[in-house]
């Protein structure tokens, strides 16, 4: 509503005995507000509700209003406006300049938002109709003065001012504002709807990906809990020794007949025994901004805390050891730069965890806690890293941190084998468990005594005997392709990144997978993945 501004426009003297009165209470007369945009009188509004006003311009451009018949001795009348019916009519006095809507007019009965120019370089005017097709529209500020100016001073109970309020509010807001203002409140309102919608849209499926991770991080504590329960304890060794003694044995009179069949075979196995590396790590989960690790939580005691589900709860604000998951796999050195060439699941194990492929997405990240090989006859490890992997096959290559041994590199043939040709297969399948086998009672003996059993402890004693040993089998090639290798060499989990040999010695393909529903057949990757990934990893 505009208000009602102190006028600036003088009122002239008047013939008139006597104003217009208003209009009784009820009655619904129209009444005509001029807003002027221009001129001495800009930012003022002049309210008209007599029948007939004259209009005019002071030598400084104000404007003159003067209600009733117009005085014929006085001079620079420009306007007179004049009640017609509910409506009012302006007209154009003494033949000045009058323009309504960049249109010069005699007369014309007013219309809501006409805009009036008096005279050729008058001030300009805007009209505002109010009648009972024009409401006035009051502002929110008003609408809401008025709601609090009733809820202070009615004498009502506090309940009924407090209805009578919010009801008045609701009701003016709803009746009383421009129609632009309800628009953009309905569609403000549609958009807080549509938000808080697609807010809890997300709410739900943030919970649910915490509810997820929470699922892979218990799948991962019970993973991590079966790992210590098959972790190797003295009353394990003497069961190990007698369950393998007969592996052990068929074991060696495997190699035994290789040897005997073949003198050249029993070459190659020697030559490419030192080449043939253990591999023995182990690989948790990292905060991605930060440097905690993802730890079992223990009591005060230091005794882990379990979930509902009996597994061990697992936390970045955990006090107890870090949780590991450990591995061992196969690897071989090839040429004289020092590169160790494995399968990429050996080098990078997290990638093929399904079950903890959602941990990924959070905050946490895998990371390698300990990675080291040992090499056939050396008593110590040596540790390596990660450097390349293959994006279409199962290969990887690592390389020592520091070069601490010289290693002799095992050849890469020049082509692939032929089906029907002779190969031979080095690793160390079943990991530890067929070392140990092959270590002998004294051996056993000697771990229970000690109890050194842990997954470290084991390998770092093994080594220290000289008992680390890759295992041969001898195979046939039963088809080949540029992505894979078939044969049906003997080996099972654990020799995985090992190499296949041909009679000559070369490598002409990686040990990757086994598959039993064809026999024991057992897949490769071809040599020449490996020479791409070299020359990729400038190892070549």
């Amino acid at each position: 509503m505009y208000e009602r501004m102190e006028q600036v426009v003088a009122m002239e003297e008047k013939d008139v005995t006597e104003p217009s009165a208003p209009a009784e209470f009820g009655e619904a007369l129209s009444v005509v507000a001029l807003e002027h945009m221009t001129g001495p009188c800009r930012g003022t509004v002049t309210w008209l509700w007599q029948p007939e006003v004259y209009l005019r311009l002071g030598p400084y451009g104000h404007m003159h209003i003067t209600e009733g018949p117009m005085n014929e001795a006085r001079e620079g009348w420009v306007a007179r406006i004049c009640r017609d019916g509910n409506g009012f009519n302006i007209s154009a006095v003494d033949d000045q300049p009058l323009w309504i809507n960049r249109k010069q007019v005699d007369s014309k009965v007013l219309e809501h938002h006409d805009t009036i120019e008096f005279g050729n370089n008058g001030p300009m005017s805007r009209c505002y109709l109010y009648d009972n097709q024009h409401p006035m529209r009051e502002t929110v500020t008003d609408i809401i003065g008025d709601t609090l100016a009733y809820f202070r001073n009615s004498r009502q109970p506090f309940f009924n001012r407090l209805m009578r309020s919010a009801g008045q509010l609701a009701r003016r807001l709803a009746g009383e504002t421009t129609l632009l203002f309800r628009f953009s409140v309905i569609v403000a309102l549609a958009f807080l709807g549509w938000f808080t919608y697609q807010q809890g849209r997300i709410d739900t499926l943030l919970t649910q990906q915490v509810e997820s991770g929470a699922a892979e991080l218990e799948a991962f504590s019970s993973r991590l809990t079966r790992a210590r329960e098959e972790a190797l304890t003295p009353e394990d060794l003497t069961a190990l020794s007698s369950e393998l003694r007969d592996e052990l044995a068929t074991t060696a009179e495997r190699v035994t007949d290789i040897e005997r069949r073949s003198e050249a075979s029993a070459n190659v196995i020697a030559d490419a025994m030192p080449s043939v590396l253990f591999l023995q790590g182990s690989w948790g989960f990292r905060e991605k901004d930060g440097e905690r690790m993802l730890r079992i939580v223990v009591d005060e005691n230091g005794n882990p805390l379990p979930t509902a589900s009996g597994v061990p709860r697992l936390s970045l604000d955990g006090t107890g050891p870090v949780a590991e998951r450990q591995f061992t796999g196969t690897g071989f050195m090839v040429g004289d730069n020092g590169a160790l060439v494995t399968n990429r699941h050996v080098g990078l194990p997290w990638e093929y965890d399904a079950n903890v492929k959602m941990m990924l997405t959070g905050n946490l990240e895998p990371i390698m806690t300990r990675f080291i090989a040992y090499v056939p006859g050396v008593p110590d490890s040596i540790p390596v890293e990660f450097v390349a992997g293959s994006d279409d096959a199962d290969v990887a290559i690592l390389r020592q941190t520091e070069t601490v041994l010289q290693i002799k590199g095992l050849r890469l043939a020049g082509a692939p084998p032929d089906p029907g040709e002779e190969i031979i297969v080095m690793g160390y399948p079943t990991g530890l468990r067929s070392m140990l086998a092959q270590a002998g009672e004294r051996f056993l003996e000697d771990l229970r005594k000690t109890g050194e059993t842990g997954f470290w402890s084991v390998a770092e004693r093994l080594a220290l005997s000289g008992r680390i040993l890759p295992l041969a089998s001898r195979g046939i090639v039963g088809g080949t392709s540029g992505e894979t290798i078939a044969y049906d060499a003997e080996t099972t989990h654990g020799g995985s990144g090992g190499p296949v040999l041909d009679i000559n010695g070369e490598v002409v393909a990686v040990n990757a997978a086994i598959l039993p529903e064809y026999g024991g057949s057992n897949l490769g990757v071809p040599v020449a993945k490996v020479r791409e990934l070299l020359e990729r990893a400038k190892m070549n």
